[in-house]
């Protein structure tokens, strides 16, 4: 029995063959926000996890994955050259099972206190020929100076990316704010399970209206572990679907 079979045994005994094989699911072909690196950060934990995730995404149609483990001084210090050796490794790890895709890492930067170090070095892992940055920031309240640190990303030849904007809660009644960051040149990514309740409703209402407002400029999956799958997946029969269709989604551009 391999990895995925295991997986549905454990996970969805009733799911039969279905829940595999949606090959044209993921339009967007890219995947450039999950946490697929074993043990390195609060994603997978072990290869054959990563396994798992490898094998579902490229059956529901992803042709290229970047990666994006955390980065932060206190809870997971990844240095640039421990992320590209993370990247050899999982891309062996999908050829030794010939998967057809494509193995990048970049990386989720916590603007902490210490990423200005990061940023004034050049030690950043980016993404694309925009040199996107994938960024987030803390849960517990609003940044302080954002507007300043992203004017600092920009003047050093990067794109900033703000990760999964719609969860953060004290943007839900502050779209002015959001707009804002818009206007000064941040992009939105928007995580697939925000749509499908997974993080509480508050959650999914904000990610609609992200949508709603055409400012979704990339969607990932910010997957963490094969358990994710099952809420991934549920995605593709709702309704906020059709509407990703919609945005100005810039994975395609990512393909190489």
């Amino acid at each position: 029995m391999d990895a995925w079979e295991r997986f549905k045994k454990r996970f969805i005994p009733n799911s039969g063959n279905d829940f595999k094989a949606i090959d044209e699911a993921c339009f967007w072909r890219v995947d450039m926000h999950s946490h697929l690196l074993p043990g390195i950060d609060d994603g997978v934990k072990d290869p054959e996890q990563t396994l798992v995730c490898l094998q579902q995404m490229v059956a529901w149609g992803i042709q290229r994955i970047i990666t994006t483990p955390h980065v932060s001084r206190d809870w997971y210090p990844n240095s640039s050259a421990m992320l590209r050796e993370g990247q050899v490794q999982l891309q062996a790890l999908a050829d030794a099972h010939d998967l057809p895709v494509q193995i990048d890492v970049a990386a989720e930067y916590m603007l902490d206190e210490f990423f200005p170090d990061l940023l004034n070095t050049d030690d950043l892992l980016s993404f694309g020929t925009e040199r996107y940055l994938l960024i987030e920031t803390g849960w517990s309240s609003a940044p302080q100076h954002l507007d300043d640190i992203i004017f600092r990303i920009q003047t050093r030849g990067y794109t900033p990316v703000l990760a999964h904007p719609e969860r953060y809660t004290y943007y839900h009644n502050d779209e002015e704010s959001l707009l804002r960051l818009r206007n000064i040149g941040c992009l939105f990514q928007l995580n697939w399970l925000s749509l499908t309740g997974r993080y509480g409703n508050k959650v999914r209402a904000q990610a609609q209206r992200l949508l709603k407002n055409n400012w979704v400029d990339f969607v990932g999956s910010d997957l963490h572990r094969p358990e994710d799958l099952p809420a991934l997946g549920s995605l593709f029969s709702l309704p906020e679907y059709e509407l990703l269709r919609s945005q100005p989604l810039r994975n395609a551009s990512l393909l190489p």
